[in-house]
């Protein structure tokens, strides 16, 4: 397989489609350009919360820093709820102003058309809290382009959680032999191998206004359009 200019990038080759039924999508940095999710809380939030306070953007930023990473790899990282409370501000109300910011992914729409020609059953997947999935299909009109959404924080853990994907699979039923799951996280494409689902594919470009991202030893496509090969409808 060829490699990446950028590094030893293990690219992905065709789908098998004729063994997919179900295809289970995250939705930030898969579906949409997770260049707003990173400017809303690296820039626009720690601005908000630096004001009153008499802070830089920057002394804001270096406070806030430890205090998300704090939460990294649990659902209070993705639930606004736990951040309106713990910055003193309305992260819902302040996140709703600015959906008009909130985008597709450059061939992400065809894609999801194309799998819905194709009838494959078509599942988003998403750690962001249902707050956020409101807003943002409020932006954008996703869910009606799904046959099913879920947002973790119904199951109680991410996806990066093992006990997720049974109880995903409890509420969803598929099987996983017969399943592609598409996510730019590698701790999330690690559950999902561990859980036994057999074909996953990382995305390299989740952000459109930064690099390719390093996705390791995982088969990687830039973004979903690139797996619509031999998809057929």
């Amino acid at each position: 397989m060829p490699n990446s200019p950028a590094g030893n990038v293990v690219f992905s080759p065709a789908v098998p489609w004729d063994r997919i039924d179900t295809v289970l999508l995250d939705m930030d940095g898969t579906l949409l350009d997770l260049r707003f999710d990173n400017w809303f809380w690296q820039d626009y939030v720690p601005g908000l919360w630096a004001k009153p306070r008499g802070l830089t953007l920057a002394q804001a930023q270096h406070e806030l820093a430890p205090v998300f990473q704090a939460t990294m790899g649990t659902l209070a990282w993705y639930c606004i709820d736990h951040w309106s409370a713990t910055l003193g501000l309305d992260i819902h109300a302040i996140k709703d102003t600015v959906r008009e910011e909130v985008r597709w992914l450059s061939g992400a729409e065809g894609f999801l058309q194309a799998l819905r020609a194709a009838g494959k059953r078509t599942v988003l997947v998403t750690n962001a809290h249902p707050g956020t999935l409101a807003v943002k299909e409020r932006q954008l009109g996703l869910l009606h382009r799904l046959d099913a959404a879920h947002s973790t924080h119904a199951f109680g853990a991410p996806k990066e959680d093992a006990r997720f994907w049974p109880a995903l699979q409890a509420a969803e039923p598929f099987d996983p032999a017969r399943t592609l799951f598409v996510d730019d996280s590698l701790p999330m494409l690690a559950a999902a191998t561990a859980f036994g689902i057999a074909e996953v594919r990382a995305v390299r470009c989740p952000d459109s206004g930064r690099p390719a991202k390093d996705t390791a030893h995982w088969l990687a496509v830039d973004g979903v359009k690139d797996l619509q090969a031999g998809l057929g409808g």
